[in-house]
């Protein structure tokens, strides 16, 4: 169990790290951005790692969550008047979405993704300083994930594994 709790532990500092660069970044792009209650064109139901899911699930699980009815195939269920009922706890992917972000791709060239909402013109230069770097957090997310995975309790799910944030519904009850 204590394994356990430094893993959670060590992503909570990893998700502190992440929202100190995202506000930094909303401050340089302040004019662009957009994104707040009722901007929900990037709630979906996500696949993300099982550290994520998990740790969802443990700040969640005696709470009482809002859970949206009648949801489409790949909507996010927390989505309740287009507002997230598990922001405190929601997943990287969502803390950094609307930001630019600087990645590899597949062919190992860096590309920008940017939401078209809040970037309609691209005016500005982008570059290291003013976008938000995927690839060092999305690495450091995964060696956390590959360490909760290595535990007991988690070894049914592989390094690579993906859940979606909907199954977390499911497990509410029985974690």
């Amino acid at each position: 169990m204590e394994k356990e709790e430094k893993v959670f532990q060590k992503y909570q500092k990893l998700v502190g790290q992440i929202d100190q660069a995202t506000r930094q970044l909303e401050e340089v792009h302040h004019s662009h951005m957009v994104c707040r209650k009722g901007c929900s064109a990037c709630c979906m139901d996500y696949k993300i790692f099982p550290i994520e899911f998990y740790s969802i699930l443990k700040n969640i699980r005696e709470k009482e969550i809002r859970i949206a009815k009648d949801v489409a195939e790949g909507d996010c269920v927390f989505l309740v008047d287009h507002a997230c009922t598990i922001y405190e706890w929601r997943p990287i992917i969502c803390r950094t979405h609307g930001l630019p972000l600087l990645y590899t791709n597949d062919e190992g060239e860096w590309e920008l993704s940017a939401c078209e909402l809040n970037f309609t013109e691209f005016d500005e230069e982008f570059h290291t300083d003013n976008t938000f770097p995927q690839d060092k957090y999305n690495s450091r997310l995964f060696m956390l994930n590959k360490e909760l995975v290595a535990l007991p309790g988690y070894s049914e799910h592989g390094e690579f594994d993906l859940l979606g944030i909907r199954e977390l519904i499911e497990r509410m009850s029985s974690f």
